[in-house]
């Protein structure tokens, strides 16, 4: 007690000061009249933003309703996140059903941006209803229109809308009172209740007690390339042809109408900066490697220089420059896989010791993933004596690499380092440039995933790699579709990686990496492969998901035309991702009937149906598959006996189908996948 007697005594509040705070809350909880609840899209209560493409459509929903039975408005309120508040665009909401509302808009460039929502009593939509209803039963009077008239000198004291507005608004109340003076009642209640009074004062009349809903809520818009994306990865060093000869950027430029053909769009190479030499790995990550081995391009650094720099074998600047422009003629952006990690030779160990880990015996810690220790590697520290210089040099050198022309970037395992940093770095390099796309590469537990949506990533790798029944590809895609991800996190479907051979590729021969293709390119927006797919390349290293021989440890050369290549198929399917509008919106997929567990069956289609495309994947590499469909004849407004053309996308022949019910076979040796457009 003694303690807490010394302690100081807050001042009192006077009366007067408590009742002059309680009345500014009366007042402001009275003005505030409107309820705005429930509003949708929003991460977060507003921590993150919803994200869009330039064009593509924001529809923000939301409950709207106030006490009483007056009639109410509401508007949706957004602009630029730099732009003052009152100097947003709006447009209406439209009443949906029991008092939920709904708005659409979209926005020209890719930046931050903001909405909110604003909602008012409108006693003149109030007034032309109870005037109606009094009129309908004869017992309209004067007092009445008295009233309306008021309203309408009060909207043309209310300061809104343009000086034209106003003007319009300052000829109505004069014409109103004109035909008052001569007692024209039926001219009075014409006039209020005309189109023209309504559009007037939507634009200028008083809101009464306009209520705003609190929150801002951010919203991101990319450029389209960032939700809709074809990427192939390759290793620049091994297109030589050659496995004795380093490959180089010039080797890269002569692939380029190779892969074009293909109908790739992102070209993405694995770290390009110098290898250290210091626990380098071998062949098959040996760690006994030959003095030719290359190494692991993810040991970055040596004596050469450190994540600013190129590997000396690949070529010079000019030269990664020129490869840049080269790509962008065949229809390519260059992205870059940038690895927060260093070998034990990067030039920062010397020059910044405070950015890494120390064992107790003054040793450097290598990067672990117990029982594995990847000696040729040790990582980061985003903290303690590396804050803040740590997180302002890879500022730079993001911006570094911007500088040279890069766009795109493809994050190495970003879930081992700090979100907060994440969320500071991809907004530094928005400033420079809003176009610029991270790809994480983090096949992690599911929340972490979606927190590096959150907290920037344009487009995040994600388990389509191993979901390969029909069952859990339905339950994963109407959950990365429908669920609330849908408005941050966009997914990319890599069939393969580097360091991902999937069982299912390494069993199902040529039809099953036709099948996967097939999966990926049309249930992604985005969707990636890795060199050698398209040669159906499975060999591995036995009971595991890797592959033997892998390029990450060695120079490989290939046929890119060897017999049995699916080539065909991938240009297939990008042509179509390229034509089809229905292609460029991940969110509109649906799955239908097809009643057989080895056949998965789904639609694209635009909203009013001019591209409608439907799919069917035989998920059995090794056996025919097919049965009863359903025809979604009703999306069209036909009956279930109705007929629809269809065109098969891949032959070209043309269907007319009778009947909500038809039958298809599907052979995975002749091709596992059918491609049809509906047309009315």
């Amino acid at each position: 007690m003694a303690d807490l007697e010394l302690q100081p005594k807050k001042a009192k509040k006077s009366a007067k000061a408590k009742n002059a705070e309680s009345e500014a809350l009366l007042f402001a909880l009275a003005e505030n009249r409107v309820a705005i609840e429930g509003v949708e899209p929003e991460i977060d209560a507003g921590r993150f933003a919803v994200k869009r493409i330039v064009g593509e459509p924001l529809t923000v929903s939301a409950d709207i309703f106030c006490d009483g039975h007056d009639k109410i408005d509401a508007a949706l309120i957004y602009g630029p996140a730099e732009v003052d508040p009152s100097q947003w665009s709006e447009v209406k909401f439209q009443f949906v059903e029991n008092d939920r509302w709904q708005a659409t808009v979209s926005f020209d460039e890719p930046g931050p941006y903001r909405y909110s929502i604003v909602a008012w009593r409108d006693l003149y939509a109030s007034w032309r209803d109870e005037a109606k209803k009094k009129r309908d039963a004869g017992k309209l009077t004067d007092l009445e229109l008295i009233e309306a008239r008021d309203l309408i000198k009060k909207a043309a004291d209310s300061g809104r809308g343009s000086k034209q507005d106003q003007r319009a608004l300052a000829k109505l109340v004069e014409r109103l009172e004109k035909l008052a003076e001569k007692g024209d009642q039926d001219g009075q209640y014409v006039l209020m209740e005309s189109e023209e009074a309504t559009l007037i004062l939507q634009a200028a009349g008083h809101r009464t007690h306009l209520s705003r809903y609190p929150i801002d809520v951010p919203v991101w818009v990319d450029r389209e390339r960032a939700a809709f994306s074809a990427w192939y990865e390759l290793f620049p060093r091994s297109q030589s042809g050659d496995v004795n000869r380093h490959g180089t950027f010039d080797d890269v430029i002569a692939r380029l109408p190779d892969i074009q053909e293909m109908g790739f769009d992102v070209l993405y190479f694995p770290p390009i900066h110098p290898i250290g030499s210091t626990n380098k790995k071998g062949k098959n990550n040996s760690l006994t490697p030959e003095p030719t081995d290359p190494g692991s391009p993810y040991a970055i650094g040596s004596k050469d220089g450190g994540h600013l720099a190129i590997h000396p074998e690949l070529g010079s600047f000019d030269d990664f420059h020129r490869l840049i422009a080269e790509a962008k003629k065949h229809g390519l952006e260059i992205a870059l896989d940038i690895a927060l990690n260093a070998s034990p030779d990067h030039p920062w160990i010397k020059e910044h010791p405070e950015w890494f880990d120390w064992r107790p015996d003054g040793t450097i810690k290598y990067a672990e993933n117990p029982p594995k220790r990847y000696e040729d590697i040790v990582n980061f520290h985003f903290y303690r004596g590396a804050l803040p210089s740590l997180w302002y040099a890879m500022r730079d050198m993001f911006l570094h690499w911007m500088e040279h022309g890069v766009r795109i970037f493809r994050i190495d395992n970003p879930h081992t380092k700090a979100y907060p940093f994440w969320e500071w770095v991809i907004g530094e390099a928005r400033k420079v440039d809003p176009g610029v796309i991270f790809l994480a590469e983090a096949f992690t537990r599911p929340k972490v995933m979606k927190r590096l949506a959150k907290v920037g990533y344009n487009q995040s790798y994600s388990y389509f790699t191993w979901r390969n029944e029909k069952w859990e590809l339905q339950e994963y895609l109407t959950e990365l579709t429908t669920e609330e991800c849908a408005e941050y996190m966009r997914p990319n479907f890599f069939v393969n990686t580097p360091d991902i051979n999937p069982i299912y590729l390494q069993t199902s021969g040529r039809p099953g990496f036709r099948s996967r293709l097939a999966l990926a390119a049309s249930l992604g927006g985005n969707y990636g492969v890795y060199s050698g797919f398209e040669l159906c390349e499975f060999l591995p290293i036995p009971g595991k998901e890797e592959y033997l021989n892998s390029e990450k440890y060695e120079i490989r050369a290939f046929d890119w035309h060897a017999e049995g290549n699916i080539r065909d198929d991938i240009a297939f399917f990008n042509r179509l991702r390229n034509d089809e509008a229905a292609m460029k919106d991940f969110r509109s997929l649906a799955f239908f009937n097809f009643w057989n567990d080895q056949v998965l069956y789904y639609g694209k289609r635009t909203k009013d149906l001019s591209s409608y495309l439907l799919f069917m994947v035989n998920l059995d590499p090794h056996h025919d598959q097919g049965g009863h469909f359903e025809v979604p004849l009703w999306e069209f407004g036909l009956p279930d006996d109705g007929t629809i053309h269809a065109t098969d996308m891949a032959s070209g022949n043309s269907l007319a189908w009778t009947g909500k019910i038809q039958h298809w076979w599907l052979n995975p040796q002749d091709r596992p996948y059918a491609v049809f457009k509906l047309t009315r």
